[in-house]
C-alpha cells in the first residue's frame, strides 16, 4: 500500500499491487487494474519510489522470520 496525494489535498492510500501503470499526462495518472484511475500531486518518479519501498520492506519482513 502506498500513500498518495489529490490534487485538493486528501491523502489516500492505494493497493500497489493493482498498479497497472502510471502516466505523465502531464499530471500524473495512476490506473488499475480494474480501470480506475487516479490523478495525483507526486510524479511518476515520486510513486515508482514508494512502490519499491513497500515491496523491499515487505519482502526484508519475510526474510527475516
Amino acid at each position: 500500500m502506498i500513500k498518495v496525494t489529490r490534487f485538493n489535498g486528501e491523502e489516500f492510500v492505494i493497493n500497489c499491487d493493482l498498479i497497472e501503470h502510471v502516466e505523465h499526462t502531464p499530471d500524473t495518472v495512476i490506473t488499475l487494474t480494474n480501470g480506475h484511475r487516479f490523478v495525483v500531486k507526486e510524479s511518476v518518479d515520486e510513486v515508482i519510489g514508494r512502490v519499491l519501498l513497500f515491496k523491499k520492506s515487505i519482502y526484508q519482513f519475510g526474510s527475516n522470520e
